[in-house]
């Protein structure tokens, strides 16, 4: 004889309190790291007792794999949105516009990403499935460079692609450790400069038929007039 399928009231209440845990970990990921986080401040962040966490996650791995697991599908639909034609046919400050402002807006929504994505002593499970996203991401902008540059090198497209990245985590981390406001948007425009800078020779003239221009360089200071003798 089948179970009877649990009242929809109550699988809606253990919804609740699954988001209400993963809500209160991700704070707590945030502010402690990985390796630093115990069940019991989870617990206390969101205001029920240890019992009733390990009602719902055996320990704290199980916490993390679950928000991961969720932060890295939203991360990839993303990605889906991000790289599409008709944004590679942008010029490329608009490209960049395309594919980062919705990047930034994620992590910054969701900085235990982030956290939790490069910490130390991660669970292994996610460790593996970012590195897969990472391998992924790599291969889509490999893949952009060669449609625009079809007769370059692939092992430069790699590595532009290596730098690209690097550029982008490290932007990222100064932008989320920014107050919220002119300084981060600051941070945020040097980033895209930074990537602006980087890929502009390699693709800015095939996508707009010329190099971007560059800033005008700043003018000399005057001549410091000698003294008459």
């Amino acid at each position: 004889m089948s179970e009877e399928p649990k009242p929809r009231r109550r699988q809606a209440r253990g919804e609740r309190r699954i988001a209400q845990l993963l809500q209160a970990a991700a704070k707590v990921f945030c502010a402690n790291g990985y390796t630093a986080t115990s069940t019991n401040a989870i617990a206390r962040e969101a205001s029920v007792s240890p019992g009733t966490l390990y009602q719902y996650f055996p320990n704290k791995e199980a916490i993390a794999i679950e928000l991961g697991d969720r932060l890295l599908t939203q991360m990839r639909e993303y990605h889906g949105q991000a790289f599409t034609p008709e944004n590679f046919a942008l010029p490329l400050p608009r490209l960049l516009d395309a594919v980062l402002d919705p990047l930034i807006a994620f992590n910054v929504e969701n900085p235990v990403f982030f956290a939790l994505m490069h910490g130390s002593e991660i669970p292994g499970r996610i460790a593996e499935e970012h590195d897969a996203l990472h391998a992924s991401l790599l291969a889509r902008v490999g893949k952009l460079l060669g449609h625009y540059l079809p007769d370059g090198d692939p092992a430069q497209h790699s590595r532009t692609a290596d730098m690209t990245f690097a550029i982008v985590k490290s932007g990222l981390a100064l932008i989320l450790a920014a107050p919220e406001g002119a300084e981060r948007d600051a941070v945020i425009r040097e980033t895209k400069t930074a990537l602006l800078r980087y890929l502009d020779p390699v693709i800015g003239e095939v996508l707009t038929g010329a190099p971007t221009p560059a800033p005008a360089p700043a003018p000399a200071p005057a001549p410091t007039p000698t003294p008459a003798p």
